[in-house]
This record gives structure tokens, C-alpha cells and sequence, in this order.
């Protein structure tokens, strides 16, 4: 790294994070914090929602991944997207925001009761710290790999990062955060398409490559062409079809938007349900595309003669850029990397302290305190749960690459909990079949990891285990009591969801927050056509253009 290189990364980054800072001045309220006072418009939100969802564990991570099994990540970055926006900002989101909530879990205790909403707000907790696990890795990797300092001065920089993220995160919630995020989102979008045309060039392109991997054989004498398509990908052991692997990237890219609340808390600020569908359409097509350049990195380095020497995978992002990217460019694509950190550093700072604080503090710790104690104690929590993420780096360090330990984590407790906000929503299920459902398909997800992880699957059956697979059982084995529940107990009474008030705090706040400034503009057909082609070119993109 030049001085030339340096002064962009900080130029480029201690602006953003001083404009948080100016940001973050007058929140006072609790809507404010949590929601922004719903004043957020769709363009500000779908970047936002966009550097969220393409973080620097994805651009290091996703580069690994491809490089081992192949492009058929781009399914989950497409049509789960896909379906996974629409279905958020089309149909979860309004119907949870119309009734006042302020989180996604509050939903669940009036739908399903109180032991739904607090596992829920756990499964949350747990479900994206472990998220913040990867990113702190990756941000590591590129630290000692690309800007080649030494491990003591790469964590230093980590922990101040962490710091300087919680601070404004902290003191201006979430309009500093979707701010800030909006222009860490354009400096993503710059420095990962200059890595990847860089790479692309030295290549020789798409046909040089093709070429190239038609001559060569991976380790198992397959031919490495086969790496450039999601068709050919048939699991960890060779036997899983493909076309369940696509499908479950799409439970877990549907799980992703749906169930996480740093992205549906987004949709929950903005001014109207047009705001919030123009939202998560814009932040879902803003994705695909850098996506799939950061897929295709990670093939495209077959065809680098010689490779660059390396002890993991997850290592091939920043090796890529130092051999490849010379002053200025090298430093454009590190200030890429500090921004994708950053933005979901402060994005699941804010998400997951509005969780702790409404549906656990609030909850059942201090139901009716003043609203600044509450604000105050979110703030707080927020340095908490960043620090969190340093838990998982001990399972992170076993995985072949860190997508890996994502993948075998989500049917574990994500899924389930998808499975019933969709009941939730678009079914009558029994009031108490949520937390049924949570408790069998948690348990099965449990098993199932014991069994991957400690057994290699010599336990059960790979048909019943195996990480792919997983995801289409978790939902089997939460859906299943639900419906015979309901079978033996009869339909719950919607009306009454409705009608469900909390106490204390948790009402008043409710109560307080400021209704969508436009609450007929809800973009009619239009909208609705525009999320049917997203869906088509997703299914294009997936079925046939990588397929």
C-alpha cells in the first residue's frame, strides 16, 4: 500500500464516518432511533439495504466459495433475493408495520405469544452475530493479506473500526445508519466492478477463461469447466442435486430478508408501503450485479497461472487484489472493503440492540421506564452485540471457507423461524403452533448440525443431514406440528392478532410513532409488474444464463 493509497481509504471512509457523526445529532425519541421516525425515502433505504445485504464477508467469502465449488452461489444473490425482497416489502413488512411494531419479533407475540417473540428475538441475536463473526474474518484476511500488516496492527484496526461504527450508530440509530450506508453502498459498487474488470482482463475474459478451465481437471478429475455453472455443482460429496442446492439457496436468500431484522428495520422506516416495495426492488437489482462479479472472481483466478499461494480459500480476494491492482487502484478497493465492514457493522449494531431493547430488555426486564432510559439502553447494546461477533471466530477458523459455516448454521434456527412468519402471515395456524414448530424444528436442526459437524454425517443418513438438504427438512419439521395443531385445535382468529396491545413502554411507543406520510400510495400495478420482471430476470439469470 502507497501514501497515494492510504489517503483514499481514509479520505474515503473518515468521510462517511464523520458524516454519521454529523448525522446522528437530534435523535432523541425512540422513534427516531429505531425507525428513524419513519422519514427514510425508498432510495436512501434500497442502498442501505443493498451495502447491508452485500457485506465484506460476501465480497471475500463469496470470491472463496466460487473458487472451491463454483458460481452456484449467484442463486441465492438472484431469485432467493428476489424472493425474499418481494416477499418482505410485498406482504411481511406492511403487515407487521400497519399494526405499529417497531421490530419483527413484536409481530410474532401478537400472532403466536409471548415464548415465540422472545426465542425469536434470541434466534435473531444469535442468527447475525454470527454473521458479524465472518465479516471480523474477512476483515482480517484483507488486512494482513492485502495491506500486509502485521495480525497485533490488523486487530487493532479491527476493534477501531468496531468502535468508531458503534459510536455513531449508537448516538443517531437508524437515520445515520441508512445515510451512511447509502454512500458506503456507491463505494462497493465502484471498487468491486475494479477488481473485477482488472482480473477479467489479465484473464484473457470469459472465452479466455472457458479455454483455459476446458484443459484443466480439479482434484477429483472432473474438469474445471464445470465450476462455471450452477448446474454442475452437486454438494460436498457429490450426490446432492443441483436442483436442491438451488432451492436451498432460495430458502436461505427468502430467510435472509424476511427474518432479519437489519433489513426488514429499513423497510419499517421508510415514509410510505411505495417507499417500502421501491426499496427492497432497488436494494435486490443493486445486488445482483456486484454479486455476480464477486462469483465470478473467484473462478476467473484458475485461470491466473501461477495461482497465488494459499492456506485457505477465503484468503484469494485480497491475494487477488496485491497482485493484481497498483497504487490508487489497491487502495479504492480496500476503502470498498472498510465500507462493506462498516455499513454492517452499524447496520446489525442498530437492528439487533432495537431487538434486545424492545423484545427482551422492555419485555421482561424494565416493562415501563421513561422513553429516554430506553433509547439510552439501546445505545448501549449496541457495543454489546458488535462484540459478540468475536465469539464465532473459533468455528469460523475450522470451516473449509466461511460461507460454509454460514450455510450449515442457517437450518438450524433461520429456517424455522421463516417458515413461521409465512404461516403467520398468509395462513390462519393456531395461535400456539409457533412456538411448536420453532421448538421441532430447532430440535431437527440441532441434531442435524451434532451430525454434520462432530459425526461427518456418519450418524444419520446423508438424505436427512447433509446441509443442503437440511434446509428443505427444517422446513418439513416445523410446518408439519403446526398444520396437525391446527388440524386438532382449530384456526386462530386473525381479528384478535389485530387487536393485541402490549403495556407500559412498549404501547406508548407504539402509539407515538409517527403514521406513513403517504398511507395510500402503495404503488399499484406498477410495482406489482416490476417485482414479477425482477423475479423473471432472477429466474433467468439462475435457469439458464449460469445454469
Amino acid at each position: 500500500m502507497t501514501t497515494l493509497d492510504w489517503l483514499l481509504v481514509l479520505l474515503i471512509n473518515g468521510s462517511i464516518i464523520l458524516y454519521g457523526f454529523y448525522l446522528a445529532r437530534g435523535t432523541h425519541s425512540s422513534s427516531e432511533w429505531f425507525l428513524a421516525a419513519r422519514s427514510l425515502p425508498w432510495w436512501a433505504v434500497g442502498l442501505s439495504m443493498f451495502a447491508t445485504n452485500v457485506d465484506n464477508a460476501d465480497l471475500v467469502g463469496v470470491t472463496g466459495m466460487t473458487f472451491n465449488e463454483g458460481i452456484h452461489v449467484i442463486s441465492v444473490y438472484a431469485l432467493g433475493s428476489a424472493m425474499g425482497g418481494i416477499l418482505a416489502a410485498y406482504f411481511i413488512v406492511p403487515e407487521i408495520s400497519r399494526c405499529g411494531f417497531y421490530t419483527n419479533a413484536e409481530y410474532l407475540e401478537a400472532r403466536y405469544g409471548p415464548a415465540t417473540r422472545i426465542i425469536s428475538a434470541l434466534i435473531q441475536i444469535q442468527y447475525r452475530t454470527s454473521m458479524l463473526g465472518m465479516m471480523i474474518w474477512s476483515t482480517y484476511l484483507v488486512l494482513t493479506r492485502l495491506v500486509e500488516i502485521s495480525p497485533m496492527m490488523a486487530w487493532s484496526l479491527i476493534i477501531l473500526l468496531v468502535i468508531l461504527a458503534g459510536i455513531y450508530t449508537a448516538w443517531g440509530g437508524l437515520k445515520s445508519v441508512v445515510w451512511t450506508d447509502s454512500a458506503q453502498g456507491i463505494v462497493m459498487i465502484v471498487a468491486s466492478c475494479v477488481i473485477f474488470f482488472v482480473v477479467w482482463n489479465a484473464v484473457g475474459g470469459w472465452s479466455g477463461l472457458e479455454d483455459k478451465l476446458a484443459t484443466m481437471k480439479t482434484v477429483d478429475g472432473k474438469s474445471k469447466s464445470d465450476l462455471l455453472h450452477i448446474g454442475k455443482y452437486r454438494g460436498d460429496n457429490g450426490v446432492i442435486s443441483p436442483w436442491l442446492i438451488a432451492l436451498g439457496w432460495m430458502i436461505i436468500g427468502s430467510g435472509y430478508w424476511t427474518v432479519n431484522h437489519t433489513q426488514t428495520m429499513r423497510l419499517m422506516g421508510t415514509r410510505s408501503i411505495r417507499d417500502m416495495k421501491l426499496a427492497a426492488l432497488f436494494g435486490v437489482t443493486l445486488s445482483l450485479p456486484v454479486m455476480i462479479v464477486s462469483a465470478c472472481l473467484g473462478v476467473l483466478a484458475h485461470g491466473i497461472d501461477p495461482l497465488p499461494t494459499m492456506e485457505t480459500a477465503d484468503e484469494l480476494y485480497p491475494m487477488l487484489a496485491n497482485q493484481f491492482l497498483g497504487p490508487g487502484l489497491k487502495g479504492l478497493v480496500v476503502a470498498g472493503v472498510v465500507a462493506a465492514v462498516v455499513s454492517t457493522f452499524d447496520s446489525m449494531g442498530s437492528a439487533l440492540s432495537a431487538i434486545f431493547t424492545r423484545d427482551v430488555y422492555a419485555r421482561l426486564i424494565a416493562r415501563d421506564r421513561s422513553d429516554a432510559h430506553y433509547v439510552l439502553v439501546g445505545r448501549l447494546a449496541t457495543g454489546g452485540v458488535l462484540l459478540i461477533g468475536f465469539a464465532y471466530l473459533p468455528f469460523i477458523w475450522k470451516q473449509e471457507h466461511m460461507l460454509k459455516a454460514f450455510t450449515t448454521l442457517i437450518p438450524v434456527f433461520v429456517t424455522p423461524l421463516f417458515v413461521i412468519y409465512l404461516a403467520g402471515i398468509f395462513t390462519r395456524v393456531h395461535r400456539r403452533s409457533g412456538i411448536v414448530g420453532l421448538i421441532t424444528g430447532g430440535l431437527y436442526g440441532v441434531i442435524a448440525l451434532i451430525d454434520r459437524q462432530f459425526y461427518d454425517m456418519a450418524w444419520l443418513p446423508i438424505w436427512l443431514t447433509e446441509r443442503w438438504i437440511a434446509l428443505s427438512w427444517s422446513i418439513g419439521f416445523t410446518l408439519l406440528p403446526m398444520v396437525l395443531m391446527t388440524f386438532a385445535f382449530g384456526k386462530a382468529d386473525l381479528q384478535s392478532d389485530e387487536e393485541w396491545q402490549e403495556s407500559g413502554w412498549l404501547q406508548r411507543s407504539r402509539d407515538e410513532l409517527p403514521a406513513f406520510h403517504d398511507q395510500g400510495r402503495t404503488g399499484g400495478w406498477g410495482l406489482n409488474l416490476a417485482a414479477i420482471v425482477l423475479l423473471g430476470v432472477c429466474a433467468w439469470v439462475t435457469f439458464d444464463l449460469f445454469w
